[in-house]
């Protein structure tokens, strides 16, 4: 990488960071597309996020990515969200438009814009979403946004839950046409009714991933058909049995390799404008 008296910097706020492929990915872009730009990840704390901010403020830095645990941390030093950032109470992407910092949340443009890529439109489909954590809360607000009918979210009733309920209810303010409600995940029962007459199911939970691969969230299997869409924000491994199990019953799946490529997709379009060779990255750092 040649760096300049020039060169803007951008970066990853978060920890740990140590093992993060996002400066390989971006740098990888802005050498493909000629930019004087560079890409570094920062191990910053909640209580070190309001000077971290501050540091793109100081250093002229095009923006950042935030990382857990500071997705929530970084809003009040922030001068505008985007709606779904405000939808959801998170922030993934910082951009700085001449000392404006912007906060944006790329998770749920991934999810949808995975999908597309598949040939699936979230708009007027009704979601069946496993988990109500950081990645439920991003698809939901999206989706929601995008013109979901329903979004039904199963999560289990665990010191969370108040929390879940409090974000679900700041998305149908923002999205007031979409049907969003709340559901026990352990009652299989209702689960499974639920998946019977939804259009897209999507985990959004960690289980399948590894070393745990084995292991579906979903262990009735005589819920797939083949007009249902499956997918998994897990992407280690890159198919999960969840998804292998809902291939082999003819579904249509979507992994989370190509919901996590999507998002920083979006966040490279916000900074840069241009677009990112999804593909080719996937062959660069996931060969």
């Amino acid at each position: 990488m040649h760096l300049s008296g020039t060169t803007v910097m951008l970066g990853l706020m978060g920890t740990p960071v140590e093992h993060s492929k996002s400066p390989a990915m971006y740098n990888h872009c802005f050498a493909k597309y000629g930019l004087d730009w560079a890409y570094l990840a920062f191990n910053v704390t909640p209580e070190q996020t309001g000077a971290a901010v501050q540091a793109i403020r100081t250093l002229h830095m095009r923006g950042a990515n935030v990382t857990m645990p500071c997705k929530s941390a970084v809003i009040p030093y922030l001068d505008k969200l985007s709606p779904e950032a405000q939808a959801i109470g998170a922030v993934n992407v910082i951009v700085n438009d001449g000392g404006v910092l912007t906060g944006y949340n790329t998770d749920g443009m991934g999810y949808t814009q995975n999908l597309r890529r598949n040939g699936v439109e979230v708009k007027g489909k009704k979601i069946v979403l496993l988990g109500g954590g950081g990645a439920a809360s991003a698809i939901a607000g999206q989706a929601a946004l995008e013109g979901a009918a329903e979004i039904t979210v199963f999560n289990r009733k665990d010191e969370f839950w108040p929390r879940v309920e409090q974000t679900l209810q700041s998305i149908a303010k923002a999205a007031p046409e979409c049907s969003l409600s709340l559901h026990d995940l352990d009652d299989g029962r209702d689960l499974y009714k639920t998946i019977r007459r939804c259009d897209i199911l999507s985990n959004a939970t960690r289980v399948g991933m590894a070393p745990d691969v084995e292991r579906s969230v979903i262990t009735d299997r005589s819920c797939f058909r083949p007009e249902l869409v499956v997918t998994d924000v897990v992407y280690a491994p890159p198919e999960t049995r969840l998804l292998r199990d809902a291939r082999a019953a003819g579904c249509k799946t979507c992994d989370g390799l190509g919901m996590l490529l999507c998002q920083g997709a979006e966040a490279f379009r916000l900074y840069s404008g241009l677009e990112m060779p999804i593909e080719e990255i996937r062959a660069l750092l996931y060969a």
